[in-house]
């Protein structure tokens, strides 16, 4: 039994959204499709500090599915179609199982996360790219951040982790006390995002 998860150092993101690109190119997702957000505590606008200056702060939070121990969009799929692998504690998504009902969005507390394809998907280049291994994208369904389950599968990272440049990002197993991600949060202060929803998020935030 695995409990896979990240923990990422917000403190020393700098926003460059490596790991929102790498995302949306190996999973190959439509025009207009974000998995992996970076949002800003700051200014009213992306990348922007508040304050005056020269008293100035920022903080830049990368923001994704946080695949939950006790997922609650998982208790709302009336069909299956949200699912957490008893394997390794991913939230996965079944888009053929998807009914397009969004449930899951409205049950889950972190706002975003999940988008809803409208229209058949649609791609800059005119044609597919990413891995070969994702599962084709479908209208009328929801999507969100899958912890690249295609790679786990090959025992690969996933895939916005490696191409971080500031090394912020850490993936591993938590149930694992030797893991890196483990001995980050024993050994650091962090956060959870809306711990009081009760929804024990897989994503730990250094701070």
């Amino acid at each position: 039994m695995t409990h896979y998860g990240f923990v990422i150092d917000s403190k020393s993101c700098i926003s460059c959204h490596s790991c929102a690109v790498a995302c949306k190119v190996e999973n190959n997702l439509p025009d207009s499709i974000w998995w992996n957000r970076i949002l800003t505590d700051g200014g009213p606008n992306m990348d922007t500090p508040a304050g005056t200056y020269p008293n100035l702060t920022i903080r830049n939070i990368p923001m994704g599915c946080q695949h939950c121990e006790n997922p609650a969009c998982v208790k709302v799929c009336p069909v299956g179609a949200t699912y957490q692998d008893p394997e390794t504690g991913v939230v996965r998504q079944d888009y053929d199982k998807c009914i397009g009902c969004r449930m899951c969005m409205s049950a889950c507390p972190y706002t975003g996360v999940r988008s809803f394809n409208w229209e058949e998907p649609q791609y800059a280049i005119g044609q597919p790219m990413g891995s070969l291994d994702i599962p084709q994208h479908q209208k009328q369904v929801v999507e969100k951040c899958t912890m690249c389950w295609h790679r786990l599968a090959q025992g690969e990272k996933p895939a916005c982790i490696e191409p971080c440049p500031a090394r912020i990002r850490f993936w591993g197993d938590f149930d694992d006390p030797s893991s890196e991600v483990s001995q980050l949060i024993r050994e650091r202060e962090y956060m959870q995002l809306l711990p009081e929803q009760g929804t024990r998020p897989s994503v730990y935030y250094l701070v």
